[in-house]
């Protein structure tokens, strides 16, 4: 082997080696996050704590995720994706699984699975969000995306419904969108899992059953 070959080897093994150290890096950062805005709260947080946990200095934070905003934004994405980066919605395995679901009930347990185990992610997330939310500008507009967006993939998922034929013509697929944005929530899923004392599998089964009962009309009405 030449030397200019061994030489490109060398770097590409090297190129490779300090990706997954970023990586990893990366992660211990969003991880050393996650659990201080869970145990301190978003205020009572200072990035300088972020780095101890990590075991990393300050600079190391900003490089990998930013300032304390932009962490929040990455544990939003990536408790939504499931993933330790932000995934499109249309993108994410559940979205997929409901586009090839044959019917309307399918559809709508798959997304109801797919709420409950995000919701086990995000919950405290969006509590650090709320709170952050009050006096961050950043965050506030933030939260205010992730509502927007979610209200858009609504429109999406009753256009996908209507196309079955199987839901009540007396709703309109804004309506529709409206009702799932509202119950697919965080504070909703607080209400009945934080609140009630719900396991994360009943509020999933609870959403399917509702979802159908409010949405699909009585197949001799069809």
């Amino acid at each position: 082997m030449s030397e200019d070959v061994k030489g490109s080897a060398r770097r590409r093994y090297v190129s490779a080696l300090r990706a997954e150290q970023a990586a990893a890096t990366r992660r211990a950062v969003l991880e050393a996050a996650r659990e201080l805005f869970t145990e301190q709260g978003y205020a009572g947080t200072s990035v300088a704590a972020i780095a101890a946990r990590a075991g990393v200095v300050v600079d190391t934070v900003y490089s990998a995720a930013g300032r304390k905003p932009a962490l929040l934004r990455e544990l939003v994405e990536t408790a939504l994706s499931g993933a330790d980066h932000a995934v499109p919605g249309e993108q994410r395995d559940y979205v997929r699984q409901m586009r090839a679901a044959a019917d309307a009930r399918e559809k709508l347990s798959i997304y109801a699975d797919a709420i409950a185990a995000i919701g086990v992610r995000m919950a405290p997330v969006h509590r650090a969000l709320a709170e952050a939310a009050l006096t961050d500008p950043d965050c506030a507009a933030l939260r205010a995306e992730i509502d927007a967006r979610r209200a858009r993939n609504m429109l999406l998922l009753a256009a996908d419904l209507r196309a079955t034929g199987e839901l009540r013509g007396d709703l309109t697929d804004e309506e529709v969108a409206d009702v799932v944005w509202s119950m697919n929530a965080a504070e909703y899923r607080t209400l009945l899992v934080d609140g009630r004392g719900w396991t994360a599998e009943r509020f999933g089964s609870w959403l399917a059953d509702a979802w159908v009962r409010l949405l699909l009309a009585d197949p001799s009405q069809r």
